[in-house]
């Protein structure tokens, strides 16, 4: 296609695993590269060459995003003993995900992919609930001990000149168990406090947040006044300007209020409750693979990325030559995501009007009763199609309206 539409800066592109893998191939080859001169920064971060590279490459990805400002993410292994084995690999390395969220700093703003024809389980949710997680500590950087009946177990601080604090934990005195330690920092609340409250000004949207200081008063606690302290000095007349609210609430009763509200809003949760929290609205309102995702720094940088995995079991029918039927709206909207927030920062309107159209051209297609086969047993839309993995993107490829 001539005229195609032109890129002043790249988007750092990050390649996968996988059925999602063939699947990034045939979005760029049937959907991006007909009407846009792709511009990337390529990293592999397929297994086999983040074990080459002694995943050298996944730090090489998150700070050429840093550097550039905006990266697409397809889905990755994160290996297990079994996939150590399968793939030959010199260690179990990290998630590719952790990696560049801890170097990116970022915050994860997950938000339901909304259609016509499949309904939201909760009747009230007329409109998408977008869930922030802070990626960061807490459980996911625990450390964790067994204990034998009789042994005591302390919290200790030492500081800088020796001195120590103590706090038992609990004496098992006449039974085993097991202990945990969880920490975060001052520096990575901050930032996921701003990147929240950054995103809710980019979005317009009303923001709450939640954790359970009544029951935590240190830790949890820390979360609540650092969200305040920060909204108090950088925010309140921002959100007054935009006419939205931050309001915080504890956990238990931020569940309650979300399945009687009507949706509309951005929920942020501490990193465990966001991992949970975020596949329960997600399958309230359709499927992981009807999810869009985005890391966000404080720094404005942007990862966009699939929620889900790469398909393990669609891959292996694809590799003995079998039809598969496997939903790649989500990888779809992550190249949306970073194309569009490209031409928003590059002041390049015919790029961001693209993005929207292909957005628009998906789910159009869905409504149309075209679609994947895990949507076709969701979907309530009359003459509906089951159609491959290929013939569904070229039937958004036929919706395209530019």
């Amino acid at each position: 296609m001539s005229n195609r539409i032109q890129m002043t800066t790249p988007v750092v592109e990050m390649d996968g695993d996988e059925m999602t893998r063939v699947i990034w191939s045939l979005i760029k080859q049937h959907l991006i590269l007909p009407y846009v001169d792709l511009k990337t920064e390529y990293f592999d971060l397929g297994l086999k060459n983040r074990d080459q590279t002694n995943d050298q490459v996944t730090l090489d990805s998150a700070n050429a995003a840093l550097k550039y400002g905006v990266a697409v993410k397809c889905a990755t292994i994160t290996p297990n003993a079994q996939r150590v084995e399968e793939y030959n690999l010199k260690e179990m390395w990290k998630s590719p995900n952790g990696t560049i969220r801890a170097v990116m700093d970022g915050t994860v703003f997950r938000s339901p992919i909304v259609v016509k024809g499949i309904e939201p389980l909760i009747s009230t949710w007329k409109q998408p609930i977008v869930i922030a997680r802070h990626a960061y500590g807490d459980i996911y950087r625990n450390v964790e001990l067994p204990c034998k009946a009789g042994d005591k177990a302390e919290l200790v601080v030492t500081s800088p000149d020796g001195g120590t604090r103590r706090e038992t934990v609990h004496s098992f005195a006449d039974t085993a168990g097991i202990i945990q330690g969880v920490h975060n920092t001052d520096k990575s609340i901050a930032s996921f406090a701003r990147s929240c409250f950054n995103y809710a000004l980019d979005v317009k949207q009303t923001l709450w947040f939640a954790t359970k200081d009544t029951i935590s008063k240190t830790y949890d606690h820390r979360f609540k006044d650092i969200f305040a302290e920060i909204f108090a000095k950088e925010y309140e007349e921002k959100f007054a300007v935009c006419n939205i609210e931050y309001f915080y609430t504890l956990i238990d009763d931020a569940v309650a209020r979300v399945i009687r509200s009507d949706g509309g809003f951005i929920w942020a949760c501490k990193n465990y409750d966001g991992d949970v929290m975020s596949d329960m609205v997600a399958t309230a309102f359709g499927s992981l693979g009807m999810m869009s995702s985005a890391l966000v720094s404080p720094g404005g940088q942007y990862e966009y990325e699939a929620a889900h995995g790469t398909v393990t079991r669609h891959y292996y029918k694809h590799l003995k030559g079998e039809e598969t039927s496997t939903n790649s709206v989500a990888t779809i909207f992550a190249w949306t995501g970073a194309l569009g927030k490209r031409g928003e920062l590059d002041g390049n309107v015919r790029l961001t009007a693209f993005a929207r159209a292909l957005e628009n051209a998906c789910v159009k297609t869905i409504e149309d009763g075209v679609m994947t086969g895990d949507l076709y047993s969701l979907s309530s839309v009359a003459n509906k199609q089951k159609v491959n993995t290929l013939d569904f993107l070229l039937a958004v490829k036929e919706r395209i309206s530019l």
